[in-house]
């Protein structure tokens, strides 16, 4: 199996990945991978997160390269890494509601069929996979995800029971959501 890759050198300001997003786009088209399919853009939104992490988080100069034909999944798959200077290892996080960042790694997990970490000379590679033609299943797998996280903060698992002699819990009120109005029964 031929693979092809090819790579950008990335500057450490957060304007440069607005120009890796154009020439990612442009490689993807001239491997064959259409503006217009579905695979394209969660390529592209993966790459922006991954370049935007580790110029933003580093402060360093980033590598990005891109993989056609890698991976076990036949000759379809296409791997995505962005190796900096930082000896950090990536550190997931939650956002919560309003937050205006903390999603590119969920964005990543949800949205990859297989991604990680490795080091690489001082610093670190992160990497994912895309299978080609599955960026359906990995949407679903993703909108699934989110779903289970937003159940887990809606209807947290139940409390051990509290020891003998120890007060009842009290239960707090749920605020409704924004825009409902409660009527007390």
């Amino acid at each position: 199996m031929q693979v092809l890759q090819v790579q950008l050198e990335v500057g450490p300001d957060p304007a440069e990945v607005g120009r890796a997003r154009r020439w990612a786009r442009s490689r993807l088209a001239g491997s064959g991978i259409g503006d217009d399919e579905p695979l394209a853009e969660t390529l592209i939104l993966l790459i922006s997160e991954l370049v935007t992490n580790a110029v933003v988080h580093t402060g360093c100069p980033a590598v990005l390269r891109m993989l056609f034909g890698a991976g076990a999944v036949e000759a379809g798959t296409v791997r995505v890494e962005v190796a900096d200077a930082s000896e950090l290892p990536p550190s997931p996080r939650h956002a919560d509601g309003d937050d205006t960042n903390g999603r590119g790694l969920e964005l990543v997990d949800g949205l990859a069929d297989r991604w990680g970490w490795k080091r690489e000379g001082r610093g670190k590679s992160i990497w994912c996979e895309v299978d080609r033609g599955v960026p359906e299943i990995a949407y679903l797998r993703c909108a699934a995800r989110r779903a289970a996280g937003a159940q887990r903060r809606l209807f947290p698992p139940p409390s051990p029971p509290a020891a003998a002699g120890a007060p009842a819990p009290v239960p707090l009120p749920v605020p409704a959501p924004a825009g409902r109005q409660t009527v007390p029964s």
